[in-house]
């Protein structure tokens, strides 16, 4: 079932410089969606037009068929939540607590209800026993958690990011794709999430949405998108590191596969299979 749809929007900033020339797309609802592309293609300036902080300057966005313009602009960012590429630009409180309570207290909720909303969220980003911890105290990747569980209090159907693994090492990104994953699958979250992370792709999302020059270019599974080289090179995107060594052993050492692996798991179980095929024997 879709939940939100992008239809042929178009925007413009105040320079003439065009960031989107229509783009069209459809969100389904529960799906873990990636929009990738390379920096200037448009991917920001999409994800801020679905919460409304932008406007379009044609077509329209609709959320459960109904137009943006018939909401109330609160309504819109309690649905739809957006966390920004530096956590630095979303977070102003002294205290954990106080930032994470601040959107729920701005719906006039009671105290019990914010109270309750706060430790809900950071129940969910593992940040519990910092509640009462300073923002200067955090670690970045810390603070990133702070800023996913400021807007998971407000109960959003929908999560939207920029980003967000951007200036985390490699454990923390692990960290914080295994909690989008949880949120997405555990608790039935929409995801949009934009990213270079060409590696990131296949593990965890369902589709891909390719952006260049302010333009979608194609949408689909991982599969169907990294199957089409002419594409990826075309939106000066690569393929994940796996798929690329898998396609040259195709390519260069006649290795023959039908698809092309893109995960270490697909990888590992397509070698294993061609070397029982071939009777040989692993050395260790």
């Amino acid at each position: 079932m879709v939940i939100l749809q992008i239809r042929n929007i178009q925007y413009r900033y105040h320079d003439g410089t065009y960031a989107l020339r229509g783009v069209s797309l459809d969100i389904r609802r529960g799906e873990f969606l990636a929009i990738l592309g390379p920096n200037g293609s448009g991917k920001t300036t999409l994800l801020k037009h679905l919460n409304g902080l932008l406007k379009p300057l044609a077509g329209e966005l609709v959320l459960e068929q109904k137009s943006f313009t018939q909401y109330a602009s609160r309504e819109i960012f309690q649905r739809v939540g957006i966390v920004f590429q530096d956590p630095n630009d979303q977070l102003f409180a002294p205290s954990v607590w106080e930032d994470v309570a601040f959107g729920p207290m701005n719906l006039g909720l009671s105290r019990d209800e914010i109270a309750h909303r706060v430790d809900e969220a950071l129940s969910l980003v593992d940040m519990m026993l910092y509640a009462n911890k300073t923002i200067d105290a955090l670690s970045y990747g810390q603070r990133k958690r702070i800023c996913i569980a400021g807007v998971l209090a407000m109960r959003p159907e929908i999560l939207v990011l920029d980003e967000p693994t951007c200036g985390l090492d490699p454990a923390g990104v692990t960290s914080l794709m295994t909690l989008l994953k949880e949120l997405n699958g555990k608790h039935g979250i929409t995801i949009i999430m934009a990213t270079n992370m060409v590696d990131l792709v296949p593990v965890y999302m369902d589709r891909l949405a390719i952006m260049y020059q302010g333009n979608l270019l194609r949408i689909g599974t991982p599969e169907e998108i990294f199957s089409n080289m002419t594409e990826i090179k075309y939106a000066c995107l690569e393929l994940p590191q796996i798929a690329l060594l898998m396609k040259i052993l195709r390519d260069e050492e006649n290795l023959q596969m039908n698809t092309l692996p893109l995960t270490i798991g697909e990888a590992r179980k397509f070698l294993v299979h061609k070397i029982n095929c071939n009777n040989l024997t692993i050395v260790t």
